[in-house]
């Protein structure tokens, strides 16, 4: 692997780093302060806030104080609400071999929960400190992974028969099908709601087309929860889209059902919690989960289980192998990328082949060890280095083979920089983070692993990547935000709701990979809120949300900017159905838009029952 190359300070970071002022923060350079920057306000978090994260990040999140706040570093709700000095604290780019040397990182100020990572800095030198492990006021809202264990019996909805797949354990052995010998069949289709709106004053025979205007969206089916959840809910993973099957995981299964009219066509049942699973699927819709290895407190998160989504069969099965006493499995992160699943957690990693199971690499050698991974075209790993300082981390990036574990490049940030998220893996966009000193850094990283840019936003701008869940302790997800996107030259952000109450509204700035500058920002509807998905034909795919007697929709965003075009503009007579999923998932695949619940639970049984967990639109 080649060396980090030494690190110059860049020049006009994506706001000096400072001390996130009383706000959120805004991404700053890991380093010093830019040229000319001066310094940013924090960016605040979105009007609802996320769960706010635990003070501390999780593992691998950016610690050492830098000179200067990091660019975009959001801030979150609690704690992490009150943006710091942006100004002059070192960024993630200081003069260590990290990106940026001494410059100040765009944001300077540590994420909020919720909506976005950045809050009120300017985007300024990259600064670790955008959204960990989520985006909007929590960069940091990682997703734990989910695996299976190597002994699960999991029963299976086969051509109307119920099936139990059972396995000794045996990493050669392929699970068999069996028939079951209990009585208890598994539930059926879980009730398809196309007209109930419980909760929000609709009667239970609405007709939820009923008040469809011209051009509108059809709903196409709302559905109902239908497991008996514990008594704090569950989490929900996914939805992913696979053909012409929309599948979800919570609890003790996973559930593939019909994307035109909702109707469940299998259910694979888990023989305990799921509790981690990657943002996508392979190319051929299969998919590696993690569930724990047993149904007390003390049960890890230490199995894995393969499934094809497509037909909701069980594949291999296997417990993660344990790197010695101190190998933490109570908080793991899934990604893949091609046929390769990676399982990281603190100080330790594991990467198999999702086709058959087959070990790939492990715990590689030396002071430096991967914590997490992002998948997708490319593989690319985050580790710490372990230092005689640890409130002075020193963390670096690899790309990695997927087939071998082998790095094809490593680029080491100034020290004190923790890499939170990586907003896009080709190309290459990285979040970083000083915990400590509540900064944030947002940088663009080349092909061959040099610097490329640090993002500097405009004094004011407050950004709102939404990457899920807060901090986890140990183990989080690098990718899987939401309100970021990115094109081979252009980084697109949404910011932060500018106002409160029913008149809020955002933005989506656009800034150039090779200078890290804004090159333009993009106004959305009026009174809503936008939140960028993925590229799409060329343009930003966005999701519009539903607002005060506003539907919302899916649009797209030319790379030039102007004015959103809306592909399927949701209904407005169920904008307040759509506007009650918790912490919502939004997912677009041809034609048909499908929002999901991130977590289901209520303060009882009835209502627990009546509890909305995915609608789907359509024309």
């Amino acid at each position: 692997m080649t060396q980090p190359p030494s690190q110059q300070p860049p020049q006009g970071g994506f706001g000096a780093p400072q001390e996130p002022p009383q706000g959120s923060p805004q991404p700053v350079a890991p380093g010093q302060p830019p040229q000319g920057q001066p310094p940013a306000q924090p960016p605040q978090m979105p009007a609802t806030p996320p769960t706010p994260p635990p003070a501390q990040p999780g593992y691998g999140y950016p610690q050492a104080p830098g000179q200067a706040p990091g660019y975009g570093y959001p801030q979150r709700p609690g704690p992490y609400n009150q943006p710091g000095p942006y100004g002059q604290q070192p960024g993630p780019y200081g003069q260590q071999p990290g990106p940026y040397g001494q410059q100040p990182g765009p944001y300077g100020q540590q994420p909020q929960p919720g909506y976005g990572y950045p809050q009120q800095q300017y985007p300024g030198a990259p600064v670790p400190g955008g959204p960990g492990g989520t985006g909007g006021g929590n960069p940091f809202k990682g997703k734990p992974a989910v695996i299976i264990g190597a002994a699960v019996a999991a029963a299976i909805v086969v051509a109307g028969g119920v099936f139990l797949v059972t396995s000794g354990g045996d990493d050669d052995k392929k699970p068999v099908a069996q028939a079951s010998t209990d009585d208890k069949a598994p539930s059926g289709s879980p009730s398809v709601d196309e007209g109930d709106g419980s909760g929000d004053g609709r009667p239970a025979d609405d007709d939820l087309n009923a008040g469809r205007k011209p051009g509108e969206a059809k709903v196409l089916w709302l559905q109902k929860n239908d497991v008996d959840l514990p008594r704090n809910g569950a989490d929900v993973y996914g939805p992913w889209v696979v053909g012409d099957t929309v599948v979800k995981g919570m609890y003790r299964a996973v559930s593939g059902y019909s994307v035109a009219d909702g109707k469940q066509k299998w259910t694979l049942k888990l023989p305990a919690d799921m509790c981690a699973a990657p943002s996508q699927t392979t190319a051929d819709g299969k998919i590696v989960i993690g569930v724990k290895n047993g149904t007390t407190d003390k049960a890890d998160c230490s199995d894995l289980q393969m499934i094809d989504l497509n037909t909701g069969k069980a594949g291999w099965k296997k417990s993660i192998k344990k790197n010695g006493i101190w190998d933490m499995m109570s908080d793991i992160s899934l990604a893949i990328s091609g046929d390769t699943v990676t399982v990281g957690r603190t100080s330790n990693s594991n990467a198999y082949r999702v086709s058959d199971g087959k070990e790939l690499f492990g715990k590689p050698a030396g002071n430096c060890q991967p914590f997490a991974f992002a998948g997708g075209p490319k593989l690319i790993a985050a580790s710490s280095c372990r230092t005689d300082d640890i409130d002075n981390p020193q963390h670096q990036i690899q790309e990695i083979d997927p087939a071998t574990g082998k790095p094809k490049w490593t680029y080491r940030p100034a020290r004190g920089w923790e890499i939170d998220r990586v907003y896009s893996v080709s190309p290459l966009v990285v979040s970083l983070t000083q915990s400590e000193k509540k900064k944030w850094s947002i940088l663009a990283i080349k092909e061959n692993g040099t610097l490329r840019s640090q993002l500097v936003g405009d004094k004011g701008d407050k950004f709102a990547p939404d990457c899920g869940s807060a901090f986890a302790i140990f183990g989080k997800s690098l990718d899987g935000c939401v309100g970021v996107a990115a094109d081979a030259n252009t980084f697109y952000m949404a910011t932060e709701p500018d106002s409160s109450g029913t008149a809020r509204t955002n933005k989506v700035v656009a800034f150039n990979l090779n200078t890290g500058k804004p090159k333009w920002k993009a106004a959305v509807p009026a009174e809503q809120i936008v939140k960028p998905l993925r590229m799409e034909g060329g343009n930003v795919l966005l999701y519009v949300e539903a607002g005060y007697n506003k539907g919302g929709g899916i649009a797209t965003l030319a790379p030039t900017g102007g004015a959103p075009k809306m592909l399927l503009r949701h209904p407005e007579s169920t904008a307040q159905i759509e506007s009650s999923f918790y912490n919502a998932k939004i997912v677009y695949a041809d034609g048909r838009s499908f929002i999901a619940s991130g977590r289901v639970s209520a303060s009882n049984d009835k209502e627990e029952l009546e509890t909305k967990t995915m609608m789907a639109f359509g024309k």
